[in-house]
């Protein structure tokens, strides 16, 4: 048996690596590890949030890391609107999550290129036959496609380019969905990174988890050459991430769930169901876990599932609204639905990003002004009631 730690925790992206960072913070003493398939944690990915999506505590915690922050606010287009917000935006790149990480933590907490093949409450196993112990495991490793979960896809490729003039971008444009629409809600994401430099995703919410990185590709030189830009790839991700509209919540957590361990992070169902913004969640609740980090590995399973209830609970509306978007009988209408939802009072909508929709918010998007509420928006494309969401609760 290799090393005994307080705290195994399994899966190094944001999830895990934040819990690992919140416990570390919260317990200097305790030994931690925080094991990763991969040879760097995070993975390649962009994480990005609205400047009050987190809380002071959760933007504490995130203070450390080298983001992207702009001043000046973030923009939307649509065809028949656009629009300025003044919310102020945040990225971190997942190469930053990286080096922070390894600055911060243990360096005996830090185990790459380990891949999990057994976890029990008190024990991991990894392939090439060795194990840890530990008082408690965590599992924040990737989500899986489940039976038990209902819903769509959102696919994205992203690049980031650098062009041999300014492009002209001052400011994160949060969904340019003047683009095509092929079969789709399709939009384009910007974030200006310098004057020559820029990054651009393709981003499209899909009935199929089927990437197509070519067509993608194509699209986003299609779409510089629009702007007139001459630019070449520096760096380029790309992902396919569920947008769940419904399902058996107990059922899913129960098909992954190893007895006395924490299933936490996306695949103990910790994200924004629509949006996919998953940083004010995984902040916040690793926070929560290194406050609860002291005890027994099965009591702080319980824990974590008790808050992935909760979640799940709290977070009914916005797979409402998902099945909504899903259902419409025509998907190159589908824009139509965000862009009467960025009509609504700025507030509003960056509650909604934070997954902190009020009472007042739910009635507003689905009953009230603008002009064309966003069920009746819906109502239009399917032709016929919103649609229900039937869902099992645990």
């Amino acid at each position: 048996m290799g090393r005994e730690y307080d705290i195994a925790i399994v899966g190094g992206g944001l999830a895990g690596g934040l819990t690992a960072l919140a416990i570390h913070r919260a317990h200097p003493t305790m030994r931690i590890a925080l094991v990763e398939a991969g040879e760097s944690f995070g993975g390649n990915h962009r994480w990005s949030w609205f400047e009050h999506d987190l809380r002071p505590e959760a933007t504490d915690l995130l203070s450390g890391f080298t983001a992207t922050s702009w001043t000046g606010g973030n923009e939307v287009r649509f065809p028949a609107h656009t629009r300025q917000l003044a919310a102020n935006y945040r990225s971190l790149d997942s190469r930053d999550f990286d080096a922070h990480l390894r600055r911060q933590l243990p360096q005996d907490a830090i185990l790459t290129r380990k891949r999990a093949t057994h976890l029990d409450a008190n024990r991991v196993k990894f392939g090439d036959g060795s194990a840890i112990k530990a008082r408690a495991v965590i599992d924040c490793r990737d989500a899986v496609p489940s039976e038990h979960l209902a819903g769509g896809w959102q696919v994205f490729l992203g690049q980031h380019l650098r062009t041999r003039a300014p492009h002209g971008i001052e400011r994160p444009v949060i969904m340019d969905a003047t683009v095509d629409q092929p079969g789709a809600y399709r939009f384009i994401y910007l974030l200006p990174l310098g004057e020559n430099e820029i990054f651009v995703e393709d981003t499209y919410y899909a009935d199929s988890p089927v990437l197509d990185r070519e067509m993608l590709a194509r699209r986003i030189e299609d779409y510089a050459k629009a702007k007139g830009w001459s630019a070449e790839v520096i760096h380029e991700e790309n992902g396919v991430l569920p947008v769940i509209t419904g399902g058996d919540f107990g059922a899913y957590r129960a098909s992954l769930q190893q007895p006395g361990v924490a299933l936490s992070g996306a695949r103990g169902g910790f994200v924004h169901p629509l949006t996919s913004y998953t940083m004010p969640v995984a902040a916040a609740n690793a926070l929560a876990i290194a406050g609860a980090a002291h005890l027994p590995g099965p009591e702080l399973a319980d824990f974590v599932g008790k808050r992935a209830h909760d979640h799940w609970r709290g977070t009914r509306f916005y797979r409402l609204l998902g099945k909504m978007l899903f259902d419409a009988a025509i998907p190159e209408e589908r824009y139509r639905v965000f862009e009467r939802f960025y009509r609504l009072p700025e507030p509003l909508i960056e509650r909604f990003y934070a997954a902190r929709s009020t009472r007042f918010d739910k009635l507003r998007i689905l009953s009230g002004k603008p002009p064309v509420p966003i069920s009746r928006a819906v109502t239009a494309l399917l032709g016929k009631g919103a649609p229900l969401v039937h869902e099992n609760h645990r």
